[in-house]
């Protein structure tokens, strides 16, 4: 069943992919993964050379303000976050637009908060430019604006922030790059028992309990709860969703040719589905 389910991935017209801190910097110093980012860049622009539109929800912005800064070890407050933010966006929305003009590849800097998809006509616009972006064969990258957003505003982790974007521009697939190989029974880091569930055909709210709240990364802010609630959202919406390890951006052409990775989370639209349910429930 999986292993028929995961063909029709090559099929897919709009994808959205969410690549965490995690998978884009240096472990051992929290810098900028240069190879790994490069690599992205030229993997989401042959998937574009394939005729699909791709875009791109990226975290990174704190961390790579943080380490400018010197920041690294010292607990920040929000304030500080925000500066961080402002650091960090700037230089690494300058990494990816230098890689991607390297291939030719036009790509485009939004920044969203909860606001933004709230309110009427701001998520109407949000639409508009996303739609017109696509048009015009610019890769839109996205972040959350945290250089602006308070706990009032803030979604708080960039999964939920894709499977949104991912229902605000009827995008058809969802994959969710962490640093765990997908969905497990429990969280594999502390029980070793734990088994990997290679496909869901239907969340439910056994499937939804197995979430955790934690990330086993020191610059991650979504776990499994997170990713849970983002495979709610985007396949309710209309997508499927997959969560896989996002060392190795390879992985993304291995997803897209129906290779057994990750765990998939089949589409089951939901009838009356409105994205207002879900900014922050």
């Amino acid at each position: 069943m999986d292993a028929e389910k995961r063909k029709f991935l090559k099929d897919k017209k709009k994808i959205v992919v969410k690549i965490g801190s995690s998978s884009l910097t240096h472990e051992e110093t929290g810098e900028i993964d240069l190879y790994k980012l490069e690599k992205l860049v030229r993997i989401l622009k042959d998937l574009k050379n394939q005729g699909k539109d791709v875009i791109l929800v990226s975290s990174g912005a704190i961390a790579v303000g943080r380490s400018i800064l010197n920041l690294k070890d010292k607990e920040l407050t929000m304030s500080e976050k925000q500066a961080c933010a402002a650091v960090g966006q700037a230089n690494l929305m300058t990494l990816y637009q230098k890689f991607f003009l390297e291939y030719g590849q036009i790509s485009a800097q939004v920044l969203i908060t909860k606001y933004t998809i709230e309110n009427d006509l701001s998520r109407y616009n949000a639409r508009n430019t996303f739609e017109e972006l696509l048009k015009i064969n610019v890769i839109p990258v996205v972040n959350e604006n945290d250089t602006v957003s308070t706990y009032e505003i803030v979604f708080g982790d960039n999964d939920r922030l894709s499977a949104l974007v991912t229902a605000l521009t009827n995008s058809d697939l969802l994959i969710l790059l962490s640093d765990i190989d997908g969905m497990y029974t429990d969280d594999p880091n502390i029980n070793k028992s734990a088994k990997f569930i290679p496909y869901v055909d239907k969340l439910d709210k056994k499937m939804l309990s197995m979430g955790k709240k934690t990330s086993s990364s020191n610059v991650g802010t979504g776990g499994m709860h997170a990713k849970l609630n983002a495979a709610k959202i985007a396949t309710y919406s209309g997508a499927d969703m997959v969560i896989a390890n996002g060392k190795d951006p390879a992985i993304i052409e291995k997803i897209i040719k129906g290779k057994e990775v990750g765990t998939l989370f089949a589409a089951n639209k939901k009838d009356g589905f409105d994205i207002l349910d879900y900014v922050l429930d």
